[in-house]
């Protein structure tokens, strides 16, 4: 696997995260967290249930305001340009948010029209006919089973050709052959250096087989970081690799 990862404009990284401290009310959920991504690089956000993952990427997504540090996409500070940092941003939002008196089309339709473009992207409406999704097009979103909505949260996210792709679990409820063409899809993205991807994941073989590069969030702090030659090494390992690996950061043995 290779990366031509490439910072976003004017030589800012895809995302930068400084010093980051977020929560609800009086309940600490992240403390200090550092991270940065390059365009042309797909990274795996890990942890256990409850360690901070989702509350990191609504940070991210203007859906949370931190406590305290910063966080720029494209260079561009979220806090002072939400605009211009949204604009580089394509968020997949949980499938139960979707809208269910639209159809599948009409999100796509007032997704594209809210980032200024004059029509669906082709390349994304490709995309739903690799998902088997065309048929669900002009079905409202209340009818549509979890991997559907999961397929309409991920197109929606694409729209617009994003420098940032931020996925929550993504390939949850999706089938396997939908999960494949979504894997592939994101991966050709990020070789072309057409955009950097951040996803919270359980998914071991996602993070082993296609990410660049991946960190372990616990207790609301980054603990541990696999670099692209670490995660080859656990592919190359016979018996659980990245797993056990990961199992020990947890316990704290590595």
């Amino acid at each position: 696997m290779t990366s031509s990862a490439q910072v976003g404009e004017g030589g800012a990284p895809a995302l930068q995260v400084r010093s980051l401290h977020a929560g609800y009310d009086k309940l600490v959920v992240l403390s200090g967290v550092d991270l940065e991504i390059s365009r042309g690089e797909w990274l795996a956000l890990l942890g256990p249930n409850a360690s901070g993952k989702t509350t990191l990427l609504h940070c991210i997504a203007g859906m949370l305001v931190p406590s305290a540090g910063g966080i720029a996409i494209c260079g561009c500070p979220l806090r002072q340009d939400a605009m211009g940092a949204k604009r580089q941003l394509g968020f997949g939002c949980a499938p139960e948010a979707l809208p269910g008196l639209l159809t599948g089309r009409q999100c796509l339709e007032v997704y594209a029209a809210a980032k200024g473009l004059a029509a669906i992207d082709a390349d994304v409406l490709e995309l739903a006919g690799q998902f088997a999704f065309t048929d669900m097009l002009d079905r409202f979103v209340g009818s549509y089973s979890l991997g559907t909505r999961q397929k309409l949260a991920v197109l929606l996210a694409l729209l617009g050709e994003p420098a940032l792709v931020v996925l929550d679990e993504a390939f949850n409820g999706l089938d396997p052959a939908s999960a494949l063409v979504l894997k592939r899809h994101l991966r050709s993205r990020v070789s072309a250096g057409r955009c950097a991807v951040l996803l919270a994941t359980h998914a071991l073989d996602v993070v082993e087989r296609y990410s660049d590069r991946a960190v372990l969030l616990l207790g609301g702090r980054i603990a541990r970081q696999w670099s692209g030659q670490e995660l080859a090494a656990l592919r190359a390992m016979p018996g659980e690799g990245l797993e056990a690996a990961l199992a020990a950061a947890c316990v704290g043995t590595t």
